[in-house]
């Protein structure tokens, strides 16, 4: 039986889309500093055992779907600077080729996680991400240490003991103190779909410390203790 959750990983591309091609001034190790690095590797399995599952291929350096689609340049959705503060475009784009790379690519997204909501067989949704081991200079922690792993509801969009149990199965397999709302409190992705059902996000450190392969199997593994223990 496939555990009852979406798993949701918005941060994985690395490919430029077509439409905005022409303008993008990225290289090609802007884009790498800027994805979730390994979030592939890490939760591509998952589909296997869950009930949902999505992700993208293009980068979230030119679409992050993380982000209010009103959130116009900055580090928004379509951003002016990427998260290491590198200019994303010679000319920023204009406002009518925003909302088509809107369309196409962002609003289906998160179609796909609202749907996820109506089929009665999912109970949570897990928006999993990596994180760089030290916070960049666009985020809520600039040059600050990471933990191994940190899993965020913004106080709300799950059950306290939901995320508290969750934290206790992570620091269970990772044998790592799992951090709760610290650095990150949770993106627009679990904040605007939680009127739909609960959702929380996830985070494990880029860090080499461990292995790719350690750290998908201690998600996994929590991810099992976590469902036969509360869902």
């Amino acid at each position: 039986m496939k555990l009852p959750l979406y798993i949701s990983v918005p941060h994985a591309g690395k490919r430029v889309v077509p439409e905005l091609r022409d303008l993008c001034i990225l290289r090609r190790e802007d884009i790498l500093a800027d994805y979730d690095k390994d979030a592939e590797s890490i939760y591509s399995t998952l589909q296997e055992h869950v009930e949902g599952f999505c992700t993208t291929d293009f980068s979230r350096s030119l679409i992050d779907l993380n982000r209010s689609p009103d959130d116009i340049g900055g580090n928004g959705v379509i951003k002016s600077h990427t998260c290491w503060n590198v200019p994303v475009y010679r000319i920023f784009p204009e406002d009518n080729l925003i909302q088509a790379v809107l369309g196409r690519y962002y609003f289906p997204y998160h179609d796909k996680l609202s749907a996820a909501a109506k089929t009665g067989t999912i109970r949570l949704g897990i928006d999993c991400h990596t994180m760089s081991t030290v916070g960049p200079p666009v985020g809520p922690d600039p040059g600050r240490k990471r933990p191994v792993v940190c899993i965020s509801n913004r106080d709300g969009t799950c059950p306290e003991e939901w995320i508290r149990c969750l934290a206790s199965c992570f620091a269970q397999i990772f044998k790592e103190k799992v951090a709760i709302n610290v650095p990150f409190r949770g993106g627009y992705i679990i904040r605007s779909h939680a009127s739909e059902m609960p959702w929380v996000q996830l985070e494990i450190s880029q860090t080499d410390a461990y292995p790719d392969a350690f750290k998908r199997n201690c998600v996994l593994e929590g991810l099992y203790l976590f469902c036969h223990t509360v869902l």
